[in-house]
């Protein structure tokens, strides 16, 4: 599982995770920052056609689209919601933790049209 993260995360979370030994991407360094700008949809498809599974603080519009997307049959690649009640935009290791737990638990899950809220990494 190769983490792409959102504009909304800082880049310190992306050295975080690659220190712990785990593939992450930030958006502004991904296809040389073309993304950035980008729709939501232009960002799930390119990351599915890649194998990412994007992390991300949207829940205003990111989940009204893998809704229409399953309705529709159309697949992503995955999708990490993260809840700033849960985990808030400036708690670099705390986020780092969860998605390495995260991680973990995951070896050998496939994540196409997989979606999950992130939780805090226990202690």
């Amino acid at each position: 599982m190769t983490l792409l993260l959102d504009e909304h995360v800082s880049p310190a979370v992306v050295h975080g995770l690659r220190r712990s030994g785990i593939e992450a991407v930030a958006m502004r360094e991904w296809r040389e920052g073309r993304f950035r700008e980008a729709a939501d949809e232009a960002i799930l498809v390119q990351a599915a056609a890649e194998g990412l599974v994007l992390v991300t603080y949207d829940q205003r519009t990111i989940p009204a689209l893998l809704k229409i997307w399953a309705e529709t049959g159309r697949s992503h690649g995955g999708v990490v919601f993260v809840d700033h009640r849960t985990i808030q935009q400036r708690d670099v290791g705390g986020l780092v933790r969860a998605l390495a737990e995260l991680h973990e638990r995951s070896r050998g899950v496939a994540w196409v049209d997989r979606a999950v809220y992130l939780r805090r990494a226990q202690q």
